[in-house]
């Protein structure tokens, strides 16, 4: 039976995260890149689940790669290189502001209007990116209500490393396990006053909530419902959120995904199955954009399951 992912505890230290952080701000980045290449290869032979689950996406997303093992665990490799990396771009996201110079796209624009609306909205996101670069530019906008739904327990060290080093405060986040009705008041009471919420839609429920098989890259995987039926209740606008680093900036897009304050009850169900079904699609073409920033490190689609690899025996 495959491990799920909010059970998944993250290795290392506290300490050791520390001093990556510290050889990055004072040695430069060739050198934190130099250590960063034995960290992560001892994850790499270390976290069976996480590699394993790094090769079936590339098969998936490049099959030619299933007949070239070396090919493929260079490919898995880099893939845990990028993820790395973006923990570090996330540390600096959160340490200073981000320039106009370092973002391209045009998220920034759109999302500023999205506020002027003032309706609020419900923001889909995904483990795809640098969201936190994303979430830091918040800043930008002081009179922004940002409430964040996320399931911190399994990154609890890194957390305490963003409150150590930084010395910025992060968006107001919101652990939850279910969504509640107290909660859904909660979050329909925000939005009400022309803030955003901030919800995770592509990884499965952790208390086995409702949950729904998407064609995604070619084939079936688990995706949440949760997300989309708060959306129908909420009745608000809702948007994707994505952040890519593209060579040396961050792209950004923040675009109009749907409205639910006109849907009708009776067609819920149809619209939640629709609605899904483009997320997903939405998410592979960021994906394939940028495969190597694609961060769910758990047996992602149903056929999944029991894969095993030559360097698990």
């Amino acid at each position: 039976m495959s491990q799920h992912w909010a059970q998944m505890g993250e290795r290392g230290t506290l300490l050791g995260m520390q001093l990556l952080v510290w050889i990055n701000r004072h040695l430069g980045r060739w050198p934190f890149q130099l250590v960063l290449w034995p960290v992560m290869l001892w994850f790499f032979l270390g976290h069976g689940t996480a590699r394993r689950a790094s090769c079936a996406y590339w098969r998936r997303l490049q099959p030619a790669l299933a007949g070239q093992p070396l090919r493929l665990y260079w490919r898995s490799f880099r893939h845990f290189m990028s993820f790395g990396n973006t923990l570090m771009d996330k540390v600096q996201g959160w340490s200073v502001p981000i320039a106009d110079q370092q973002l391209s796209g045009d998220g920034v624009a759109h999302f500023a209007r999205a506020l002027e609306a003032g309706a609020g909205g419900l923001v889909l996101v995904a483990h795809h990116g640098n969201l936190d670069v994303a979430n830091a530019m918040a800043e930008r906008h002081p009179q922004l209500d940002l409430l964040v739904l996320m399931h911190t327990r399994n990154a609890g060290k890194f957390n305490e490393l963003l409150q150590r080093v930084t010395g910025r405060p992060r968006p107001q986040i919101l652990e939850v396990s279910e969504i509640t009705p107290a909660t859904a008041q909660l979050l329909a009471e925000r939005i009400a006053g022309g803030g955003f919420v901030v919800i995770a839609a592509d990884r499965p429920p952790i208390n086995g909530g409702r949950q729904r098989a998407l064609e995604f890259l070619g084939a079936p995987a688990i995706f949440p419902e949760g997300p989309f039926w708060l959306a129908a209740l909420l009745r608000c606008p809702l948007y994707t959120l994505s952040c890519m680093r593209v060579d040396e900036r961050f792209h950004i897009e923040f675009a109009e995904f749907d409205d639910t304050r006109a849907l009708a009850r009776s067609e819920r169900e149809q619209w939640l199955a629709d609605a899904m079904q483009r997320y997903a699609d939405t998410l592979a073409g960021w994906v394939r954009r940028q495969p190597l920033q694609w961060y769910n490190f758990f047996p992602f689609w149903l056929a999944d399951t029991h894969e095993s690899d030559e360097l698990s025996h």
